[in-house]
């Protein structure tokens, strides 16, 4: 019972990672990119690093595994934000058909174009 979670996981694992690729060949803007490889990537390689805990057999790779899902999920979040905020402050546009621009006015760019005011810049 296990090897077919265990194999659930990894197949559902390399999916998810093959999604998030193509999402980064196929959306068009840097952060839509950064949605797909944050979201999709993050969740396969979890995914697959859940499947490797399961079918190994062994304790120390079960650990291995889990702890590098664990520091995925710690950090993955953290640098795509600072790829989208520096992205953001580096001036890089939206793509042309986005519909919402929520940090509009919140995030000043390195050639002084509006910024929040109640950041002080």
């Amino acid at each position: 019972m296990t090897d077919y979670i265990g194999m659930t996981l990894l197949v559902l694992g390399i999916a998810f990672t093959l999604f998030g690729c193509l999402g980064l060949i196929r959306l068009p803007d840097v952060y839509n990119r950064l949605q797909a490889a944050t979201k999709c990537v993050t969740l396969g390689t979890c995914g697959t690093l859940l499947g490797v805990a399961i079918l190994s057999g062994s304790v120390s790779i079960a650990l291995k595994a889990l702890l590098c899902g664990l520091f995925l999920l710690l950090t993955a979040p953290v640098a795509a934000h600072a790829i989208s905020r520096g992205s953001r402050r580096a001036g890089i546009p939206l793509w042309s058909g986005s519909v919402v621009d929520a940090m509009k006015d919140t995030v000043s760019t390195v050639d002084g174009s509006p910024s929040d005011p109640r950041a002080g810049g």
